[in-house]
């Protein structure tokens, strides 16, 4: 039943789409025809204008004829930087990017397989429960797409996320909270040479603040790290300001809030000790979502691997992804693993067979009667 040629070459026309994050709008526009083509009813938002994208969020529609609740499926269109000018190559059945540049199977392969399964669908006229579908824009860097969907207008209780790393048959039922630390240290300047003691210096409190901070792995549930540190421009002046971005990554709400609290603690003692003003930003980025292994929408993923022959695994990540912010907005999401290797770097890539396998999985769980 499966079309592996069309398979491969749609995966290959979407990741030659360029859409890096803010820069989704052609390959919005382009989706929006694939899916009225293969029968959908198509609409899109206006989250764009919000986020900051020449793209939207594309929503698609396919009515059932079976009586059974209707399931989202989702991916997110954007890719990260540089995602411009992808060339695709296949060696040994497993796809490449040829030039200095990402594949972007992240998240295209999940694309490429829910728009697959409807189309195999529709040329076999299979049954089929309600099917939605949402193709996100912004979700690196921010989930910003799936944080500004119309949710009045999505009538799933339940989703399926194609955006996991690793091999077909993952499932991710837990991911972390981030919060988003944003710090700005204000010291004194003087001349370094002349008058060093009238000055503060802000690179001094920062790294004193930085030295006394629990950072990286925290416990099996948490992470923090230090991922910018801007400030000074020449020698002879004592740095009068230093701009920090720091996150944390939680499993736990509650642990996510205590260590974003130490940190900024850390940078007001620092900054009391010396003399030096302070401005602080915590932004949570997302919350964390637990989903039970033994959840009927586990084992529903679960038994469709099972009839393909292919090794499920529930388990959590470092990450978040959309399924976070369904799950907060009363969707209950998991994350499949669509098989892509070593996303957002230059040597990503996928295979063939993963394609395929991702594809199954997808039709498996249109296909479900219950």
């Amino acid at each position: 039943m499966v079309n592996k040629e069309r398979i491969v070459h749609k995966f290959i026309e979407y990741v030659q789409r360029d859409s890096e994050t803010g820069n989704e709008g052609k390959f919005s526009g382009f989706l929006v025809k694939e899916m009225k083509s293969i029968g959908m009813k198509v609409w899109t938002d206006s989250a764009g204008e919000i986020v900051g994208s020449n793209g939207n969020n594309v929503y698609g529609y396919l009515e059932g004829n079976l009586d059974i609740e209707p399931i989202l499926f989702s991916s997110h269109m954007d890719t990260v930087k540089p995602g411009v000018g992808i060339k695709p190559i296949i060696k040994d059945s497993v796809i490449y990017s040829s030039e200095n540049t990402i594949l972007g199977s992240d998240d295209k392969s999940g694309v490429n397989a829910i728009l697959e399964a409807i189309r195999m669908i529709k040329e076999n006229n299979l049954s089929h429960g309600p099917i939605e579908v949402v193709f996100t824009i912004c979700e690196e860097g921010g989930l910003r797409g799936s944080k500004n969907l119309e949710y009045n207008k999505i009538k799933s209780k339940k989703a399926f996320v194609f955006d996991s790393s690793g091999e077909v048959g993952k499932i991710i039922v837990q991911a972390p909270a981030q919060d988003k630390i944003n710090v700005k240290v204000i010291g004194k300047p003087s001349h370094a040479g002349v008058a060093p003691e009238e000055g503060i210096s802000a690179i001094q409190v920062a790294s004193e603040a930085i030295t006394n901070m629990k950072l990286l792995r925290i416990d099996e549930e948490t992470t923090a790290n230090v991922g910018v540190f801007n400030g000074g421009k020449v020698t002879n002046i004592i740095c009068p300001e230093v701009e920090i971005v720091a996150e944390t990554r939680s499993l736990n709400n509650e642990k996510l809030r205590v260590q974003s609290e130490h940190m900024i603690e850390c940078f007001k003692k620092a900054s009391e000790k010396y003399g030096a003003k302070l401005e602080c930003e915590v932004t949570n980025m997302y919350k964390a979502f637990k989903i039970e292994k033994d959840d009927n929408l586990v084992k529903t993923v679960e038994n469709v691997c099972n009839k393909l022959g292919i090794k499920s695994n529930a388990t959590s990540t470092g990450g978040g992804s959309d399924a976070n912010i369904y799950n907060y907005n009363g969707i209950k999401a998991i994350n499949l693993g669509t098989g892509m290797s070593k996303a957002h770097t230059l040597e990503e890539h996928i295979t063939i067979q993963s394609l395929i396998d991702i594809t199954n999985v997808a039709l498996g769980l249109m296909l479900r009667e219950q």
